[in-house]
């Protein structure tokens, strides 16, 4: 495997003063947070309070839920119902209207009997500041990884205006690599972003952004070995259709700055000989260039 020549530096050179390097989001204050808080969420327990009151089980209840037409009330009682009725069941399953008979079917013996729902829930004023502040903390869930994609194309552009790039923005839909590549293998693995040469016959690089505000332990690893198998794959397939693709890794927080992750990182990009660049968006205007999305192995 012959070394592409043109990455200036790596992402362990950073690591001496990385705290530099990242970019922090800022965040909001408790309890400054309770009055928005309360007024947003106080309409969804008084529904949940009103489902609960006509339903003779906690499955019923849950089926009355998932008739819920609007999504954004349907998903905010869900976490309710997590709560209050099901804490051991994922909300992402909880918010499957389609699958909402066979939920009850699988789960209904976890579920807490409705005449503990409705004590616990009479014995909580509404609106409840502290049930109304967890709920908050999922309002801009995702946010902080919107906000930095956004600021990467942004940036992006503004380096390299003749290179077309695409993918979602802000929140939308994955980019597939069937859909880039027509014979991919792995027709479904999503990308953040995908990179062009001028004229769009050529796929210069694929990337991942990623905001980590706090990680560490399984979720290092889980994060590193995902990424690791995910350049494996892209560029086994470039190497096999003698593609010059290679892969971007934005990632940036704090969470950057805990436990093994810059190492992980920095291995990481070592054992790709420069197909693999780990960048935090501080980094994005001195080590991606146009040299080093070019080129071409000797």
């Amino acid at each position: 495997m012959s070394e592409l020549p043109a990455m200036r530096t790596t992402f362990a050179d950073y690591k001496q003063d990385a705290h530099n390097w990242i970019t922090p989001a800022s965040g909001e204050f408790y309890p400054d947070i309770l009055k928005d808080a309360c007024l947003l969420y106080a309409p969804v327990l008084e529904l949940f309070g009103q489902l609960m009151r006509t339903s003779e089980s906690s499955e019923r209840l849950f089926l009355q839920i998932a008739d819920i037409h609007e999504s954004w009330m349907r998903i905010q009682l869900s976490r309710v119902f997590k709560r209050y009725v099901s804490p051991g069941t994922p909300v992402e399953m909880l918010k499957k209207k389609t699958q909402a008979t066979q939920i009850c079917a699988n789960y209904k013996y976890q579920f807490r009997p409705i005449q503990e729902v409705q004590k616990a829930f009479s014995s909580r004023p509404i609106p409840d500041e502290p049930l109304c502040a967890l709920l908050w903390e999922y309002k801009d869930r995702g946010k902080k990884g919107y906000d930095l994609t956004e600021r990467f194309f942004d940036l992006f552009r503004s380096h390299f205006p003749d290179l077309p790039i695409a993918g979602p923005e802000r929140a939308g839909r994955d980019i597939l690599l069937g859909e880039v590549f027509a014979d991919y293998p792995n027709s479904t693995r999503p990308v953040d972003f995908v990179i062009y040469n001028q004229d769009k016959s050529t796929v210069l690089a694929v990337g991942l952004a990623r905001y980590d505000s706090d990680r560490g332990g399984a979720q290092e690893d889980d994060r590193t070995g995902g990424y690791r198998d995910c350049a494996r794959e892209i560029l086994s397939y470039a190497r096999q259709h003698q593609l010059p693709t290679k892969v971007i890794f934005l990632n940036d927080g704090p969470g950057l700055l805990l436990g093994s992750m810059w190492n992980d990182y920095a291995r990481l990009e070592q054992n790709w000989n420069g197909k693999v660049m780990i960048t935090t968006l501080r980094m994005v205007p001195e080590r991606i260039t146009l040299n080093w999305l070019t080129a071409k192995e000797d």
